[in-house]
C-alpha cells in the first residue's frame, strides 16, 4: 500500500503561469495536482509549460469537469479538505495537516465560490499579511507557502 500524499487542488484556475509554477512545486514534492474546470487557458499553452519548465511532463495531473465530479470521484473526507481564501477565519498555521490532505485554492480573480466551500467555513484558512494595503498575493506564491507549511513534519521542519 502506498503512503498517503497531500494533493494540490486548483478550482477554475485562470492564469497559466500560476498553474505551471504550482505544477513544478508538485513535482518537487511528489504531489498530485488536481485541476477543476473550466480553465482560463489551455494546458497546451506555452506559458504553462514555460512556468513548469521541463518539469511539466512529470506532473501527476488529474482533471475534473467541475467540483461535484471531483467530490463524486474522490469522496474526500471532510477533515482532509483545507480551503484557502484571503478572508479565511483561521491562519494556515492553525491546523495539523493530514498526510492525505487536499489543499484547495480558487481562481485568481474570485477565489473559491460559496458552492465549493459549502458550509465548511471552519475549514477555510488564510495566509497572514501584515500590511492591509495588500489585498491578496499571487496564487503560486500562496500555494507554495501553504504546501511547505502543511508538509513541514514530513520535510524535517
Amino acid at each position: 500500500m502506498t503512503e498517503p500524499r497531500m494533493k494540490m487542488v486548483l478550482v477554475t484556475p485562470e492564469i497559466p503561469y500560476n498553474t505551471g509554477a504550482i505544477g513544478r512545486t508538485c513535482v518537487a514534492l511528489n504531489l498530485e495536482l488536481i485541476l477543476i474546470k473550466p480553465y482560463g487557458f489551455s494546458l497546451d499553452e506555452k506559458s504553462v509549460r514555460r512556468a513548469g519548465t521541463d518539469y511539466w511532463k512529470h506532473v501527476t495531473l488529474s482533471e475534473y469537469d467541475d467540483w461535484q465530479s471531483f467530490l463524486a470521484a474522490r469522496n474526500p473526507p471532510r477533515e482532509a479538505l483545507y480551503f484557502f481564501e484571503e478572508h479565511g477565519a483561521q491562519s494556515l498555521y492553525a491546523p495539523e495537516y493530514r498526510k492525505d490532505a487536499y489543499l484547495v485554492f480558487g481562481c485568481e480573480s474570485a477565489g473559491l465560490p460559496a458552492s465549493v466551500i459549502g458550509g465548511q467555513e471552519d475549514r477555510v484558512f488564510h495566509l497572514p499579511m501584515l500590511d492591509r494595503r495588500v489585498r491578496s498575493l499571487n496564487l503560486a506564491n500562496v500555494a507554495t507557502a501553504v504546501i511547505y507549511q502543511a508538509m513541514r513534519p514530513q520535510l524535517g521542519g
